[in-house]
C-alpha cells in the first residue's frame, strides 16, 4: 500500500518547538529549535512550547498572504469576487480559482497538509501528557486546549473538502502503510461538535493578561456556531454536488436536507451571546464626530470586547506593509473591486441604486457607509504621510489637465493599482510601513459580529425573520454608523435572507469570509462568473469617474469544494476525489 501524506508531511513534527514568548502574549513569537521526544515531553516549558508551536497556524485559511511567491502576497479575496491578486499573469492560488483553472494537479494543498500535520502534533501531545512534569489543573487545560485545536484544523479540512479521514488519536510515523477512506461528513461533524464539547467544558469562558489569546469556552462554542452554520447551509444540507453518486453524497454532504440544522445552528450562535462575554466594540471616544468609528479602531486594539479567537504576534506592520500605497511602504497585495464599492450603501443605510438615497456619482464617496471609507483606500482617501506624520489626500487619478495625460502618483490607477484601489480594511490609521512604529495587533478569526450575524441568518432560515433577527441585523448596522440604521418592516424570509447576506459582505470584508460564504450559499455560480470592475479618476478641468473592466472571473460547479491534491490520491487510493473533478 501506499503512505499518505497524513504521516509524510507530519513526521518532523516533534522538531518544531517554539522558544519562550514575550510576556504581551503567550504567541507573539515564533523562533524554533529541533528537541527529542524525550526532551520535549520531560519538560514543562518545551511541552508548553510544542503546544504553543500547534497555534501558530491557526489562521493559514485566512492569512492575507496565503497564495505567496516572487515577490508577491495575496489571500482569499483575490480568489473571490473582493479583489484582483497581485502579479495577475501568475499561476498562483488565487489565479487558479479567479480564472476557473483549479483542478487537482495544480490546486494549492497547504488545507491538507497544514492541518494533517498539527492533528498529528495534537495527537503527539496528548500521548505524552501524562509524562509531562504539569499539575493536574494544567493537565486538564492543555488537554483541552489540543483537541480544540484538533478539532480546528478538522473544521478547516472540512470547509475546503467536505468529510475527510478521521484519524483519532493515531500518530502515523513515515515507515507506516497506510490507505485510508474518508469518513462521511456527519460523522465530521459529529466528531467535531464532541471535541469542542469536551474541550469548552473546562475551559474559562475568557483569558486575559499573559495567558490572552489561549482557546476559551467562547471560542470553542463560537467555532460550534459557526461549523454548524456550514452544514445547516445549502452546500452542505441537501446532498451536496454528489448528485446520485451513492459513494460520495455521504462524503460531501449530509445526503438529505433537515431545516432543523439551522435551529441548531442558531441555538450555538445563542449560546455564545447568552455568555455575556462580548459585544459589538464602540469607539464614541476617540473620534465623538465620526460614526462607525468603533469599526475602524478594533482591528488595532489588541484586547477588545468583539474578539473571541484570535491569530496572536507581536508588534507589527503585516498589513501596513502589504495592503497600504506604494508611497506609504506598502507593497500592494490585493485591490478591491468597483463592485465592493459600490455594495456600500449611503450612510442613511440606502443603496446607492436607490433614487432616493442621495448618491451622486460625480462625488461618490460622499456620505456613504462608514465602513466604505475603513476598509477600502478610493482616490483621496486621507493617509498618514512620512516625515509630517499628518495625514494628507492619496492620489491615485489621472491628471489629465496635461497632454499626454499622465499618473498623479505611482500609487495612481494602473500604477500602484490595476482597479484604482486599496485595502484600508484592519490597516492601523496612524502607522505606514516606511516609518516608525508598529501596531500591537492580532488577527482576528472569529468576531463576536460574526456570532451575531450567525444567529440572524441561522434564526430567519429556520423560523423567518423573527424580533430578534431585526435587532441582530440593526445592531450590526448600528455599529456601523448608519443612521437610521433601523430594517424595512414586513420583510419576509428571501428579503431579509438578502439583507443579511449583503451585511455578511460588508462587514466582514477581506476577512476570508465571501470566498466561503459564497460557496456554502450556492450562489458562486453567480457572483464569481462576472466581470469584475476598477475605477479611473480623471482630474483636470474637472472630475470624472470611469468605470472599467479588470478580470472576468470564471467559477464552475465543481469549485464549490477543493480537489483533493491529486498527490494525496496517489498515495492513498481509497480517498475518493470530490465532485466534478
Amino acid at each position: 500500500m501506499k503512505k499518505l501524506a497524513i504521516a509524510a508531511l507530519l513526521f518532523s513534527g516533534l522538531a518544531a518547538i517554539l522558544s519562550s514568548c514575550k510576556k504581551t502574549s503567550f504567541l507573539d513569537q515564533t523562533v524554533t529549535t529541533s528537541l527529542d521526544e524525550n526532551t520535549t515531553f520531560s519538560d514543562s516549558s518545551n511541552a508548553m512550547q510544542f503546544l504553543n508551536n500547534i497555534y501558530v497556524n491557526i489562521g493559514f485559511a485566512t492569512d492575507p498572504r496565503r497564495f505567496a511567491g516572487n515577490g508577491y502576497a495575496a489571500g482569499l479575496e483575490a480568489a473571490s469576487d473582493e479583489a484582483e491578486g497581485p502579479n495577475a499573469a501568475s499561476t498562483n492560488g488565487f489565479i487558479q480559482f479567479a480564472t476557473g483553472s483549479v483542478n487537482p494537479t495544480i490546486v494549492p494543498n497547504d488545507a491538507w497538509r497544514i492541518c494533517y500535520s498539527n492533528i498529528r502534533a495534537v495527537n503527539q501531545f496528548l500521548k505524552h501528557i501524562p509524562v509531562i512534569p504539569f499539575n493536574s489543573a494544567l493537565k486538564t487545560q492543555v488537554t483541552a486546549e489540543a483537541r480544540f485545536l484538533r478539532a480546528w484544523y478538522y473544521t478547516m479540512l472540512l470547509q475546503h473538502y467536505g468529510g475527510v479521514p478521521l484519524i483519532g488519536d493515531t500518530i502515523y510515523t513515515s515507515a507506516d502503510n497506510i490507505n485510508v477512506k474518508r469518513n462521511t461528513f456527519r460523522e465530521c461533524v459529529d466528531y467535531v461538535l464532541a471535541e469542542l464539547d469536551a474541550a469548552g467544558a473546562v475551559l474559562p469562558v475568557t483569558w486575559s493578561g499573559s495567558q490572552y489569546g489561549r482557546v476559551s469556552r467562547g471560542a470553542c462554542m463560537a467555532v460550534k456556531c459557526r461549523l454548524l452554520l456550514f452544514a445547516a447551509s445549502p452546500l452542505f444540507n441537501n446532498g451536496g454536488l454528489a448528485g446520485g453518486n451513492a459513494d460520495l453524497a455521504p462524503v460531501v454532504a449530509y445526503p438529505d436536507a433537515d431545516l432543523n440544522r439551522w435551529k441548531l445552528a442558531a441555538d450555538a450562535a445563542r449560546a455564545v451571546i447568552a455568555l455575556n462575554a462580548y459585544q459589538l466594540y464602540v469607539d464614541s471616544t476617540s473620534k465623538p464626530g465620526e460614526l462607525g468609528f468603533g469599526f475602524q479602531a478594533l482591528f488595532t486594539k489588541r484586547y477588545n470586547t468583539e474578539y473571541i479567537l484570535n491569530r496572536m504576534m507581536g508588534d507589527n506592520k503585516y498589513l501596513e506593509s502589504l495592503w497600504d500605497v506604494p508611497s506609504r511602504g506598502g507593497s500592494g497585495g490585493s485591490f478591491p473591486y468597483q463592485e465592493m464599492v459600490d455594495a456600500f450603501p449611503m450612510s442613511n443605510g440606502l443603496n446607492i441604486t436607490d433614487p432616493g438615497s442621495g448618491y451622486d456619482p460625480n462625488n461618490p464617496y460622499l456620505n456613504r457607509d462608514p465602513r466604505l471609507g475603513y476598509s477600502i483606500i478610493h482616490d483621496s482617501t486621507l493617509r498618514v504621510t512620512f516625515g509630517s506624520n499628518q495625514p494628507s489626500p492619496v492620489q491615485l487619478y489621472i491628471n489629465t489637465s496635461v497632454t499626454p495625460a499622465v499618473a498623479s502618483s505611482g500609487d495612481a490607477v494602473y500604477k500602484g493599482t490595476p482597479t484604482g484601489l486599496y485595502i484600508y480594511k484592519m490597516v492601523d490609521p496612524n502607522v505606514i510601513n516606511n516609518s516608525v512604529g508598529n501596531t500591537l495587533r492580532v488577527l482576528p478569526l472569529i468576531r463576536y459580529a460574526e456570532v451575531v450575524l450567525n444567529f440572524a441568518e441561522a434564526t430567519n432560515e429556520f423560523a423567518g425573520p423573527t424580533a430578534e433577527v431585526y435587532q441582530s441585523i440593526e445592531a450590526i448596522r448600528q455599529r456601523a454608523g448608519l443612521r437610521p440604521f433601523q430594517l424595512p418592516v414586513g420583510l419576509n424570509r428571501e428579503q431579509m435572507r438578502a439583507i443579511i447576506q449583503h451585511e455578511r459582505r460588508l462587514e466582514l470584508a477581506f476577512e476570508g469570509f465571501r470566498f466561503w460564504d459564497v460557496r456554502r450559499w450556492m450562489i458562486a455560480e453567480q457572483t464569481d462568473n462576472a466581470t469584475m470592475h476598477g475605477m479611473e479618476v480623471n482630474r483636470g478641468p474637472g472630475v470624472v469617474y470611469k468605470p472599467f473592466p479588470v478580470r472576468k472571473h470564471n467559477f464552475t460547479k465543481a469549485m464549490y469544494l477543493w480537489p483533493l491534491p491529486l498527490s494525496e490520491i496517489a498515495k492513498s487510493p481509497e480517498l475518493l476525489q470530490n465532485p466534478l473533478y
